[in-house]
């Protein structure tokens, strides 16, 4: 047997592990980057091999965090294709204005800088009272990340660009504190936000939403668990809500495409067209 098909078979066993020991599944989700990063894994842990990171994960759950964080792809950054924010406050904003309360998925939080970025808009649309934000994401340690709202400050000047961009109304500097390298976002963004561990594999309805967005999370699914992610995602959307996916993601082929009808198709923004249950 040549090593390639030797590793093969190590990552099918390792993903095998963590779905019996630790319910995690990742069966279902795009082999070739998901290969890269099992790959990385086994060498942040310096393990010689992918098989032998399968033995110490299996019996040492103190690791589990860490592997998930890994695993997971929490690349993002605030305001992150500016024009999907502008569409959203232009367009959907004031739908959301009609309703007395609101709420808001954000599923695939990573580092929660895009849950900010809504946060902002919100607050200089008038709206931050009314809305309750879920962010959730597979990995804890990203969302200890999201919660502490502390992020380098090399960033500024490209997210200042795209918050202008975005259509924002005062100065990005005006919703943090600068330290050390380091922004920390103000608290009162954070103060309708709830923070929760959510598997797109495994796990059921969150909430109630009137607009979810996952964002750049598709891209890494196998057909089978983009369907069970929108499919999830229609179930939870109000009648006429709203899901705004990446730039380079689409209904096309999760066999749910024509529940939605497209706001935008450039920026990924869909309108749940009926559901049947809720109001």
């Amino acid at each position: 047997m040549d090593a390639a098909r030797r590793e093969e078979i190590e990552i099918e066993l390792f993903v095998q592990a963590l779905r019996m020991r630790y319910g995690y599944d990742f069966s279902q989700y795009a082999h070739a980057s998901f290969k890269r990063r099992v790959q990385n894994l086994a060498m942040h842990f310096g393990c010689a091999n992918i098989a032998q990171m399968t033995e110490r994960v299996l019996h040492d759950t103190a690791l589990i965090p860490e592997v998930i964080a890994q695993l997971s792809v929490p690349v993002s950054e605030m305001f992150r294709d500016p024009e999907v924010f502008e569409c959203l406050r232009r367009d959907i904003f004031p739908v959301l204005a009609s309703y007395p309360h609101f709420n808001i998925w954000h599923a695939g939080c990573a580092h929660g800088e895009e849950i900010y970025s809504m946060a902002i808009l919100l607050q200089e649309a008038g709206l931050y009272e009314r809305a309750q934000i879920y962010a959730t994401d597979i990995s804890a340690q990203a969302l200890e990340t999201a919660k502490d709202g502390i992020y380098a400050a090399r960033h500024l000047q490209q997210w200042a660009a795209n918050y202008l961009r975005a259509g924002g109304q005062r100065t990005l500097s005006d919703y943090f504190h600068s330290r050390y390298g380091h922004l920390k976002l103000d608290e009162s963004l954070n103060r309708n936000i709830v923070f929760a561990q959510h598997n797109l594999a495994a796990d059921g309805v969150f909430c109630e939403a009137h607009l979810i967005l996952c964002r750049n999370v598709l891209i890494y699914f196998k057909p089978d668990l983009q369907r069970r992610a929108v499919e999830l995602f229609r179930t939870s959307l109000v009648r006429g809500g709203h899901l705004c996916l990446g730039t380079k993601e689409s209904l096309t082929f999760t066999g749910c495409a024509a529940s939605f009808g497209v706001v935008s198709g450039r920026n990924a923004l869909y309108r749940l067209l009926d559901h049947g249950t809720h109001d």
